[in-house]
């Protein structure tokens, strides 16, 4: 009886394969809506209700300045976690290759401008540091078809720093601790500055005629 051949499922076979002919697989294509993804979404959902809590702490009181810094974690964490999620399951999505770094940034950025309008914070380190993370996004589009450039053990020392900073800057620490938050982020500053030289350089090795 003759009719219209069913599709294969993900990861089925194909029928009619032979020994010379082998069976063609499926690729599995994950679904956009995935808990990875939904991850990426609440971090970017957490970015004006973070903004929102430094506003309203005018970083001077010291109930809202927890809550902004509580909110920033729970933001942050949920980059590893999203990241985790995505390889573990086989989740890694063309929507969250897109919104993920765009979540980073956006979460950052706010808080790193917030601090500066606050008086928190240089404006010089706020500019320089997104300067660096808006210039190696645009590195990363403009190699793209020449080649990825994967984040760095550097990379990742930057983030956590830069994490560790912020939140230190938000939490309303006694003066002696607060001293210590300018120290961490020259070091994010730092490393910030070295490991986009770093990238530069990966970009340009890719971009090189072979």
């Amino acid at each position: 009886m003759s009719g219209t051949p069913r599709r294969p499922e993900w990861g089925e076979p194909v029928t009619g394969a032979t020994e010379s002919t082998p069976a063609r697989v499926v690729p599995r294509v994950p679904p956009v809506l995935n808990a990875a993804n939904a991850l990426t979404a609440l971090r970017l959902v957490l970015v004006p209700v973070f903004a929102a809590s430094v506003v309203v702490s005018a970083m001077s009181h010291a109930g809202w300045r927890m809550a902004a810094c509580l909110i920033f974690a729970v933001a942050s964490a949920t980059d590893l976690v999203d990241g985790w999620i995505a390889r573990r399951f086989g989740l890694v999505t063309s929507v969250g290759k897109v919104a993920d770094p765009i979540a980073d940034k956006a979460l950052t950025g706010a808080a790193l401008v917030l601090l500066s309008w606050y008086d928190r914070l240089p404006w010089w380190v706020t500019a320089l540091i997104l300067v660096r993370e808006l210039g190696i996004t645009g590195l990363r589009f403009w190699v793209i078809r020449h080649g990825v450039i994967a984040a760095s053990r550097g990379g990742k020392i930057k983030t956590a720093l830069q994490i560790l900073a912020i939140a230190w800057y938000l939490w309303p620490m006694p003066a002696a601790l607060a001293a210590v938050g300018p120290w961490i982020m020259a070091a994010a500053v730092l490393v910030t500055v070295a490991t986009g030289f770093d990238y530069i350089a990966q970009a340009l090795r890719l971009r090189r005629p072979r």
